[in-house]
């Protein structure tokens, strides 16, 4: 809930907890989407080491995208986890 003036609540269409989660949800897959060209980037410089971090770094945000995706799920259902 959000304190307006006059000191009256009004309910949000979504929690802090939600928008949280979204926020974070939609970074990770803004990230996973860039990766693509960092991959890209990094076979035309014919850098081996630099593709296999930025595939490693790639899969990690996609773990981290599907973990976050369960908790904003559950915090949806129950409101918290």
């Amino acid at each position: 809930m959000v304190q307006t003036a006059g000191n009256t609540q009004t309910q949000n269409p979504i929690s802090n907890l939600e928008y949280d989660f979204l926020t974070v949800l939609h970074n990770k897959a803004e990230a996973i989407k860039a990766y693509d060209t960092y991959i890209n980037d990094a076979q035309q410089a014919g850098s081996q080491p630099c593709v296999e971090l930025f595939q490693k770094l790639r899969q990690s945000d996609i773990e981290h995208a599907k973990e976050i995706r369960h908790h904003l799920q559950e915090v949806m259902q129950k409101g918290k986890m």
